[in-house]
């Protein structure tokens, strides 16, 4: 049975003179996961919107065609009208999060669909366990993966028919969304229909029923998965055999600690990180190392410990403009560090020299988006934005947290062979966090593994 069917003729962002989607048609079905693949900044995320009713209600466009919900036309209804038939985890879980504590995030939407009291605790009884949250737990302290779990949960307990999700996956670790992916499962056999945005296909084409890619402006459908799966998914290695010895200390961590509203992440974190190496950050979601990165970048403060850095003597202990010169951070949500008004002006902010900074654009394939404004862009397009930011700042220490995030297996390729060719170029020292297993090799001379707030190697 057809849950959403697409027939548009063209959709254009207003003010744009260029169409986004063009002769789209396509079909999502009750008691089947579909998924929507395609190249970053294709317009997948723009489709969800079209589908979910954001565009053209909250953002402007200029659609011909139809979208039809259980056979109606969504033309003429409202946001709340069509959120009762359709449940939306977006790819930035982080801008659909509007209260302070888990339990109170999860009841809002149910509270609004006039749901009794009891419904509303038996859903939180049921989601938070199942998908390992806190319910008194605050939700500003979470991990990007946790908020991601938090949105998840939060659209189950509406109950809506239909399901979209947008990279759900990006920030969670492999147990995580194994996890998610069997709920999805259970899902499909009792009717709902879900559609997924991934990159990470090696994951989910397993549970995939039907396959759509999204390529010049339309879509066509996918039938023969095997193949599909392996031009898509080889792992991605370091082109350069780096049979380095690393002695020179650059870091040297010593018995960090760090709570968070009562919550304790790190129990005492020890090592030393040596100039030139690539380190890899392993951990499952929640684990602290997103805390332990900004702790060692300056964005925060651990509650005991030390770190003391040899990046350079006169940098001290605090955070000040030649720190954040020397120490390059690319943050999990790229909203946050992009505020000029041209991707252009973004990546040459920070550069001494604009033609290497101008190089870095186009290494990482910016050239036809210079010009708009960094937040239009697609959260993988935004990620290649704040990196050549950072690498343009030419930083001796580059910190780096899910970078991977929205990239198609092609971008993703060619930011491995970007980043290896600077680190080789700079040799400056790169500490990662990523759950993408295509590109783990590519990015590593040694993993530190967390786990129960110590490392546990």
């Amino acid at each position: 049975m057809k849950a959403v069917e697409i027939d548009l003729k063209s959709f254009r962002y207003f003010n744009s003179p260029q169409n986004i989607l063009e002769n789209l048609k396509m079909q999502i079905n009750y008691g089947e996961i579909t998924l929507l693949s395609g190249f970053s900044g294709c317009g997948k995320s723009t489709l969800l919107s079209l589908i979910n009713g954001v565009i053209p209600r909250v953002i402007s466009g200029q659609i011909e065609g139809d979208i039809l919900i259980d056979g109606e036309n969504i033309n003429g209804k409202t946001m709340s009208q069509i959120s009762r038939k359709v449940g939306s985890v977006l790819q930035n879980a982080e801008s659909q999060i509007i209260h302070q504590q888990v339990e109170d995030e999860i009841a809002f939407a149910c509270e609004n669909l006039g749901f009794e009291r009891e419904k509303i605790q038996s859903s939180l009884d049921q989601l938070c366990p199942l998908l390992e949250l806190g319910k008194d737990w605050k939700c500003r302290s979470l991990s990007g993966g946790q908020k991601q779990r938090l949105v998840t949960a939060s659209t189950l307990a509406m109950e809506t028919p239909i399901l979209i999700f947008d990279e759900p996956f990006a920030n969670l670790d492999l147990e995580g969304a194994k996890k998610l992916l069997d709920l999805l499962t259970d899902l499909k056999t009792k009717g709902k229909a879900i559609l997924l945005v991934e990159h990470r296909l090696d994951l989910v084409l397993p549970y995939v029923d039907k396959i759509w890619s999204l390529e010049n402006k339309s879509v066509k459908e996918i039938k023969d998965k095997e193949t599909y799966l392996k031009s898509q998914t080889d792992i991605i290695k370091d082109e350069a055999e780096n049979k380095l010895s690393f002695e020179d200390c650059l870091l040297e961590i010593k018995d960090l600690k760090k709570s968070f509203a009562g919550r304790e992440i790190l129990k005492g974190i020890s090592c030393k990180i040596y100039r030139g190496e690539r380190i890899l950050l392993c951990g499952q979601n929640g684990c602290g190392k997103t805390t332990l990165l900004s702790i060692i970048g300056r964005l925060q403060k651990a509650d005991s410990g030390q770190i003391i850095q040899n990046i350079n003597p006169k940098f001290g202990k605090r955070a000040g403009k030649k720190w954040f010169k020397a120490v390059g951070i690319v943050y999990q949500n790229p909203n946050y560090q992009l505020f000029m008004s041209t991707v252009k002006d973004e990546i040459l902010f920070g550069a001494e020299d604009k033609n290497y900074a101008l190089d870095l654009a186009h290494k990482f394939e910016l050239d036809e988006i210079l010009e708009r404004h960094p937040h239009s862009l697609s959260e993988g397009q935004k990620r290649r934005v704040t990196i050549a930011a950072i690498l343009a700042q030419r930083p001796k220490l580059l910190l780096l947290d899910e970078p991977t995030v929205g990239q198609d297996y092609g971008a993703l390729k060619k930011m491995m062979k970007v980043l290896n060719e600077i680190h080789r170029q700079e040799n400056n020292t790169m500490i990662t966090i990523t759950h993408d297993i295509r590109c783990i090799s590519a990015l590593c001379d040694r993993k530190i593994h967390i786990q129960d707030g110590i490392i546990n190697n």
